[in-house]
């Protein structure tokens, strides 16, 4: 499928959960945390709280977020003992 200007990729953050299934972070809404019980399942629910989220700025009148990925770096840290 070709990108066409009704389309926007955000990034997502898939935690894994104890129990099984993943939680969902979309960085570029902040308040969007979903959940699915497996990877598609979460997937899916973070679009449709993307799409929700973008008609209700769009209602609003508010700017959309362009979907910037986020830039992730690691941090080793040393516990004391």
């Amino acid at each position: 499928m070709s990108a066409t200007s009704n389309q926007r990729t955000f990034a997502v953050v898939l935690e894994p959960e104890e129990d099984g299934g993943f939680t969902v972070r979309v960085p570029a809404f902040p308040e969007i945390v979903t959940y699915g019980g497996d990877e598609r399942a979460a997937l899916a629910m973070a679009e449709d709280a993307i799409r929700l989220v973008i008609e209700d700025c769009k209602a609003r009148g508010e700017p959309v977020p362009d979907g910037e990925p986020p830039q992730i770096r690691k941090v080793t840290i040393t516990l004391a003992a």
